[in-house]
């Protein structure tokens, strides 16, 4: 029976541990971390991410501002709001919650975020500094994924993982960030033939894919690290990409869903946006 990945847990630790450095930092610079989160009219999901980004900043004590726009906000309008932000020195992490509303590109405004004020990682630099093994600000899932993968005590050197899902948020950032760790590293997507056969040969399996319970025993290595980063509305319940169940019988540790990844995409985002604050800009 698999080992349960406590990204709850965890995830209290890395914040736990930030609160103390954010402590220590205020005594000699005399401000706490700064972060903007920008969120761009009235979507329920968003304004529910938003209160829980909000909440854990003032956990570990990050000052936190929300800025609300209207739905009808242009372009123009929310690349002056980010400029401004960029150039204020008490603001250390920017963030523009998506989705975004159509009249908007999320491309450029993610790319007129100052990147090192970028705590997300999408900006273009830190997506060309991490797949070119430069020093750059990392994506905050894929970033949480290898904190997980390391609470279990596996060495990642050496070991080949799959990653299933090839999206630019999780599944291309981690198998980069699983490359830089040593690795041994094979994509699969909806186009990959014999499927199981390929996720049945990884010691470290993660699946990003939005499809409820893609992954069952039959593709997964016996004694295997399953990350599991869906998060799927079947019913009244919420499911991952892999068959709990069934996966936990045979893996050797498994997140599960909700209370694995989740917790930990927004830790990263708290490390990132105190790692810009001592930085400085």
């Amino acid at each position: 029976m698999a080992e349960i990945i406590d990204g709850k847990k965890i995830a209290a630790d890395i914040r736990s541990s930030l609160k103390q450095r954010i402590e220590e930092l205020k005594k000699t610079r005399g401000r706490t971390p700064g972060i903007v989160v920008i969120l761009v009219g009235n979507d329920p999901a968003s304004q529910i991410y938003v209160r829980n980004k909000k909440r854990a900043c003032e956990e570990v004590g990050i000052s936190s501002r929300v800025h609300q726009l209207p739905e009808t906000v242009t372009q123009g309008a929310l690349v002056s709001i980010i400029e401004g932000y960029n150039n204020d020195p008490e603001v250390d992490g920017i963030l523009v919650q998506l989705p975004l509303p159509e009249q908007i590109s999320e491309e450029q405004i993610q790319n007129a975020i100052d990147p090192r004020k970028d705590v997300d990682g999408f900006h273009l630099l830190n997506e060309g500094a991490l797949f070119s093994g430069r020093s750059g600000v990392l994506s905050c899932t894929p970033q949480g994924i290898i904190e997980l993968i390391r609470s279990t005590g596996t060495e990642i050197e050496g070991k080949h993982a799959v990653v299933v899902g090839r999206s630019t948020i999780v599944g291309k950032p981690v198998a980069m960030m699983l490359l830089e760790n040593n690795a041994t590293v094979t994509i699969c997507h909806s186009r990959t033939p014999d499927l199981a056969d390929k996720c049945a040969d990884a010691d470290i399996l993660v699946v990003a894919t939005g499809q409820p319970e893609l992954i069952g025993a039959d593709h997964v290595k016996e004694g295997a690290v399953v990350i599991d980063v869906g998060t799927n509305r079947v019913g009244d319940s919420l499911v991952g990409d892999v068959d709990f169940e069934a996966v936990s019988e045979k893996a050797g540790y498994i997140t599960p869903v909700p209370g694995g990844v989740g917790p930990m995409t927004i830790a990263m985002l708290l490390a990132n946006t105190v790692d810009s604050y001592e930085r400085g800009h």
